[in-house]
């Protein structure tokens, strides 16, 4: 539609749509409560060890989420310093899957876009990342059938864990950045 809202603003006002539409009670300390939890979420539970076997790999984030969103879940995890960098879509004023976003990751990165590993529990953009021409990796947790867009991923996992094998690298080119 050629607007853009933060998506910090796009959560508060689903929540509230939602609310309505349940008839469900919300002040506005409630909503601010629950709001805040979004600044805290925590990961699962197998993530922090996966990074640490990436760690001899460059690590960033590239996520639709607002830069205070971002930066309040990668705190509350104590991953502040897992990440070489943090990117948000509210640079560019276009979510994912929008071509230029994932652009930002090589850019940042300085490197093809062909040697970027791309890792999402999201099918659409893994389809957005896989379009562009990322090597992506689908962390399916629920095993769900694969959407029909066209686009399959690299490798299908069921946890993060999966990303490497145990024991070594061997899961992926060493020349592959992972984000």
């Amino acid at each position: 539609m050629h607007r853009y809202e933060d998506f910090w603003s796009i959560t508060r006002d689903a929540l509230g749509f939602s609310c309505r539409s349940l008839q469900l009670p919300c002040t506005e300390k409630q909503r601010d409560s629950l709001l805040d939890a979004y600044l805290r979420l925590e990961t699962f539970p197998e993530v922090k060890a996966s990074l640490e076997r990436l760690a001899n790999r460059r690590l960033a984030i590239l996520s639709n989420g607002s830069p205070n969103m971002l930066r309040g879940v990668v705190d509350s995890n104590g991953l502040s310093d897992t990440f070489e960098c943090v990117l948000s879509v509210d640079t560019l004023k276009f979510y994912k899957p929008h071509p230029a976003v994932y652009q930002q990751a090589a850019d940042q990165l300085k490197v093809p876009k062909e040697a970027i590993g791309f890792v999402s529990s999201n099918f659409w953009d893994v389809a957005g990342a896989a379009s562009f021409g990322f090597q992506t990796f689908w962390v399916n947790r629920a095993q769900l059938s694969a959407d029909e867009l066209g686009v399959t991923p690299t490798a299908a996992l069921e946890t993060l864990t999966d990303l490497l094998p145990m024991g070594g690298d061997q899961g992926a080119p060493d020349d592959t950045e992972h984000t």
